[in-house]
C-alpha cells in the first residue's frame, strides 16, 4: 500500500510543491485549502495525472471549532476513496505572514498568527492522531526566523517558536507509538508567501543571496526535497529535531 500524507495548506505554494513532489515518489495525498477550491482541484488533478490517489478538503486552520467535523470527513474520506482507515504523515504546513513592526503590531494581527501557526497546529494535531498510524510521522513547518532576526517578523516568529517547542514534546509523548515528529525550518523561499517579496523583488533576492553560503535564494524545490527526506524510511531514527533548510543563511 502506497504511503498517505495530508499537507495542509497544498493549494500553493510550498505546500502544493510538497504534495506534487510526494505524489511523484509513489505516494497518495491529501491536501486542505482556505478559500481556492480551484487551485486544490488542480493540484488534486495533477496528482492523479502522476498515477496516485488524491483529493482535497477544505479545512480554516485558524479555526479550531472545524477540526472535529474536518476529522470525520477526513475519516470518511479515507475509508470511501482510499479504501483504509489511516494517514501515514502528516504535515503542518498550512499558514500566512503578517508583515509588521514590534511597535506597530496589532492585537487582530498577532491574534491571526496564533490561531493559526500555533493554536491551530496544536490542535488539529491532536485531533488528528487517532487517524496517524502508529510508526508514522508528523512534519510541522516553522522558518529561520526563528533562528536569526529580521524587522517585520516578530509575532511570526514567536508563533514558529512556539511549533517548534511543540515539535519536542510531540516526539516524546508520540514515542510509545513509534511517531517521528520533526520541524522543518525554511529560510527564505522563492513563493508567493509575504505577496511574493522574496521572488519578485530583485534588489530583496541579492541581497539574501549575498548573505547565504551557497549564494541563492531558496526554491520550492528545496524543500519539497527535505520533505521527502524526513518522510523517507531512512529517517526513522531522526526525532524530535529542528532541520533548517536554508543554504546557510547568516551562518
Amino acid at each position: 500500500m502506497n504511503k498517505l500524507v495530508l499537507v495542509t495548506g497544498g493549494s500553493r505554494g510550498l505546500g502544493k510543491n510538497a504534495a506534487l513532489m510526494l505524489a511523484a515518489k509513489g505516494m497518495d495525498v491529501v491536501i486542505t485549502y482556505l478559500h481556492n477550491k480551484e487551485a486544490a482541484d488542480e493540484v488534486v488533478a495533477s496528482i492523479r495525472w502522476l498515477g496516485q490517489k488524491a483529493a482535497a478538503l477544505p479545512l480554516n486552520v485558524g479555526d479550531v471549532s472545524m477540526f472535529g467535523s474536518f476529522t470525520d470527513e477526513l475519516s470518511e474520506l479515507l475509508n470511501q476513496y482510499f479504501e483504509r482507515d489511516n494517514i501515514d504523515a502528516l504535515i503542518n504546513n498550512a499558514g500566512m505572514g503578517a508583515f509588521a513592526a514590534f511597535a506597530d503590531t496589532t492585537e487582530a494581527q498577532f491574534d491571526g498568527l496564533m490561531n493559526v501557526h500555533l493554536k491551530g497546529a496544536f490542535f488539529l494535531t491532536q485531533s488528528l492522531l487517532p487517524l496517524v498510524n502508529n510508526g508514522g510521522k508528523v512534519i510541522n513547518v516553522s522558518s529561520g526566523l526563528t533562528r536569526f532576526s529580521e524587522t517585520g517578523f516578530c509575532a511570526y516568529a514567536m508563533m514558529k517558536a512556539g511549533v517548534e517547542v511543540m515539535t519536542r514534546y510531540l516526539a516524546l509523548e508520540l514515542g510509545p507509538r513509534q511517531i517521528s515528529v520533526n520541524t522543518l525550518a525554511p529560510g527564505a523561499i522563492e513563493t508567493d508567501f509575504g505577496g511574493g517579496v522574496v521572488r519578485d523583488n530583485t534588489a530583496l533576492n541579492e541581497s539574501i543571496a549575498s548573505k547565504t553560503a551557497l549564494g541563492r535564494v531558496g526554491l520550492p524545490d528545496d524543500i519539497g526535497k527535505a520533505m521527502l527526506m524526513l518522510l523517507s524510511d531512512e529517517a526513522q531514527w531522526l526525532n524530535g529535531q529542528r532541520i533548517e533548510v536554508s543554504g546557510g543563511i547568516h551562518l
